[in-house]
């Protein structure tokens, strides 16, 4: 089993940066597709950025494209979600999950951390 803590979270105002760390204790985290989801108060869980399964290639949601980057230093079995020119839309709580394979939906995810409290608000 993987477990994850997730931090960086907090309240920034428009067009600001937050970075969000997810380290993955457990397992080879190498192994793992990671991604970030996000769930706003109200609405299901979406997606918002991953790897492949095979680390190679990242793919984000058409609603973060250009502003978020996804990364992963498999030293430290950290992934990051480096978010920049964020908006009030962009206000949830964000998720990293792993998953053998990768995906864009939840379900395709086997584990999951706690979740950390973005707010986007002036």
């Amino acid at each position: 089993q993987v477990q994850r803590s997730e931090s960086g979270g907090g309240l920034v105002q428009p067009g600001g940066s937050l970075r969000l760390s997810c380290e993955a204790f457990g397992r080879t985290f190498s192994r793992y597709a990671m991604g970030w989801f996000r769930q706003a108060p109200g609405k299901e869980r979406e997606f918002v950025a991953a790897f492949s399964w095979s680390g190679g290639n990242t793919y984000y949601a058409d609603s973060v494209k250009g502003r978020f980057t996804i990364s992963r230093d498999n030293a430290k079995n950290t992934v990051y979600l480096q978010m920049n020119s964020l908006k009030p839309e962009d206000t949830a709580v964000y998720y990293c999950a792993a998953s053998f394979f990768g995906g864009y939906f939840p379900n395709e995810y086997d584990y999951w951390g706690q979740g950390t409290q973005v707010t986007v608000s002036s």
